[in-house]
Order: C-alpha cells, then sequence, then structure tokens
C-alpha cells in the first residue's frame, strides 16, 4: 500500500460495516462508516473522501439516489456500489417465497382482479402504489369487486400496515418512496410475516439501469456481495498508487 486513504463505507448492516471499516483501519487507512443514506450525505459535506464503499439496498435513501446526492456535492467522487442481488434475482426469490406473480406495467387494473380471485381474500387487501393515477383506480376497482381494500403510497406505510393483522394480500409496486417495495417484501420476510403479494414493476431491469446509469458518470464500479476482503484491498491499492 502506497498511501492511506480516506473511506467512506455505508451499509445498514451494522456487523457487515464495521466489519469492512475494521479490515480497512488494519490496512492504515482512516475510515468513517455511515448506516444510511443520509449520513453518508452529510458525512461528505464536512470530508474529502478518497473512495466510498456504498450498499444499494437501504431502508429510506438508497445507495443510489444516495449517489447522485453526493456527486452534486463532490462531482468526482469515487464510488463502489454494494449489492447482494439483482432485481430479476429479488423477484424470482419473492415469487418462490410465496409471490403470486409480477404485473408488469402498463397493465390494466381489472387484471388484478383475476388474480385475486384465485385466494378470494376475506380479509384487507393492500394495495402499496405511489402513482397518483394507478393507485386509486386499483382501489376503485378491487372495492367495487367487494373486496376490503386499503391504499398507501410508501414502503414505510406498506410495512407497517401488512406486518399488522388483517391483510390478507398485497399488491406491492418495486419503486416506492422511503422503502422500496423489495425491502419491504424482505423485510416482512425476515418477520415471518409475509402475505401473498402481487408484485408490480416498470421493468425487471429499474435498479440494473440505474447501476450503468453511473456507470457513465463517476462510479469506480459495482461488487456483488459475498465478496472476498482481497478484492476490497486490490481496489485500494489501485487507488492509492
Amino acid at each position: 500500500m502506497s498511501g492511506s486513504l480516506k473511506i467512506l463505507v455505508v451499509d445498514d448492516d451494522r456487523d457487515a460495516a464495521d466489519s469492512m471499516a475494521e479490515l480497512f483501519e488494519m490496512e492504515g487507512h482512516e475510515v468513517v462508516v455511515a448506516y444510511d443514506g443520509d449520513e453518508a450525505i452529510n458525512a461528505y459535506k464536512s470530508i474529502d473522501f478518497d473512495v466510498a464503499f456504498m450498499d444499494i439496498m437501504m431502508p429510506g435513501r438508497n445507495g443510489v439516489e444516495s449517489f447522485f446526492e453526493i456527486r452534486k456535492l463532490k462531482p468526482d467522487a469515487r464510488v463502489y456500489m454494494m449489492t447482494g442481488f439483482s432485481v430479476e434475482q429479488l423477484v424470482q426469490q419473492a415469487i418462490d417465497h410465496g409471490a403470486m406473480g409480477v404485473l408488469n406495467k402498463p397493465f390494466e387494473p381489472g387484471k388484478v382482479l383475476s388474480l385475486l380471485d384465485e385466494v378470494s381474500p376475506a380479509g384487507i387487501v393492500l394495495v402499496a402504489e405511489d402513482d397518483p393515477d394507478l393507485g386509486p383506480q386499483l382501489e376503485e376497482v378491487i372495492s367495487g369487486a367487494g373486496h376490503k381494500c386499503k391504499l398507501v403510497s410508501t414502503g414505510s406505510d406498506a410495512l407497517d400496515m401488512a406486518s399488522s393483522s388483517g391483510v390478507d394480500i398485497m399488491i406491492l409496486d418495486l419503486h416506492l418512496p422511503v422503502i422500496d417495495g423489495i425491502e419491504v417484501y424482505t423485510k416482512l420476510q425476515e418477520m415471518g410475516k409475509a402475505v401473498p403479494t402481487i408484485i408490480i414493476t416498470g421493468h425487471l431491469g429499474e435498479h440494473e439501469d440505474a447501476i450503468e446509469a453511473m456507470r457513465d458518470v463517476t462510479v469506480t464500479g459495482v461488487l456483488n456481495k459475498p465478496f472476498d476482503p482481497g478484492v476490497l484491498l486490490a481496489r485500494l491499492d489501485d487507488i492509492a498508487a
């Protein structure tokens, strides 16, 4: 190693973030740890980092959104994005664990009814959709068919309601503010409170498109979890050289 670097590690998994920071510190680098996107952005306001390692899938402001805010502060910021799954893998995982299927936009709201007919829910149908046109349309169609329906427009509201009793089915858009749909679904799985879910997505590669767009600006690269610690140190050698 030819020089000490100022490194920012951003991950809502505190154990993972702290372990990575410890690895870098053992190599003689200065490390700051942030556990969410807002902390990362604030850190960049006061420190000129040489490189950052940022998880993509975080609650609140995710890694993609955080990167673009950081780039406004430091246009030449060098950032490695870290991700455990592709969107396709996450959607398939959701289906494997009980998701009823995927609806790709645009679709007719009435198509949802045929999926609901398969289970005839007696409880609440929760619609998590922030589109100001599609959300109310779905609520109207579902309620008009005699089902109890609740509409929420953020991932945090969806998580709160779906984790409480009374929800039989969730219709979940992957792209939601505050907490995205993938995070909502995986957290419900972890809590043991997942319900049958119909996934709505613009297209399966929407997160990958965002990552590719970042490659065209100043992102240094993408690391897929789990990765060998030696890979991280090799990337730092390149930067410090």
